[in-house]
């Protein structure tokens, strides 16, 4: 399907839409691999992760949105119930009977928005004072304030631990702005 349309991978032909899929739990990966199997071009948005285990920190990739990954679909001429019925697949988000489309432009701005490593890089626009949780490292999910900008992109966040302001040197892209 992919190499006969002379599209790229995500790139959408006329009637094509970006739909949600809402996978089973942890089972994104195997969704994607079998619909890729079946011929339907998909996006998993991935991130990396720090996960807590028995004292150790371990980075894994992990989906961005659990349990949701994005299909290519033409409702009008593609066979579209198949996806329901696929390993790892729990359903499409449907409207009514027919599947529900992603408005135009969030799923573009999501792979625009993918390194060559198949992670978002997506960069909030900080400003010092605003509150961030740290996303990766040994102080994973905490929450704090964002003190200073570095222009090699680090950043100080301070957080609040044992009724005083610590302040955490991180890379910029271990801190997510909290809305």
């Amino acid at each position: 399907m992919l190499a006969s349309s002379g599209l790229q991978p995500t790139e959408l032909a006329d009637g094509e839409r970006w739909f949600v899929v809402f996978t089973l739990p942890h089972q994104e990966k195997r969704a994607q691999t079998q619909l890729e199997n079946q011929s339907y071009r998909t996006f998993l948005p991935k991130r990396e992760k720090t996960v807590r285990h028995a004292r150790k920190l371990t980075t894994v990739v992990a989906p961005f949105f659990p349990r949701y990954m994005f299909i290519i679909l033409d409702p009008e001429h593609d066979q579209w119930r198949p996806v329901n019925g696929t390993l790892g697949v729990s359903r499409l988000v449907m409207q009514g009977e027919r599947p529900n489309p992603v408005p135009p432009g969030i799923v573009e701005t999501l792979v625009a928005s993918t390194g060559p490593d198949g992670l978002l890089q997506l960069r909030p626009q900080l400003k010092i004072g605003d509150p961030v949780r740290l996303t990766q490292g040994p102080f994973a999910e905490y929450l704090g304030t964002l003190d200073r900008l570095e222009e090699s992109g680090r950043v100080r966040v301070l957080l609040d631990m044992l009724g005083r302001k610590v302040p955490v040197g991180v890379e910029g892209h271990h801190v997510g702005r909290l809305t």
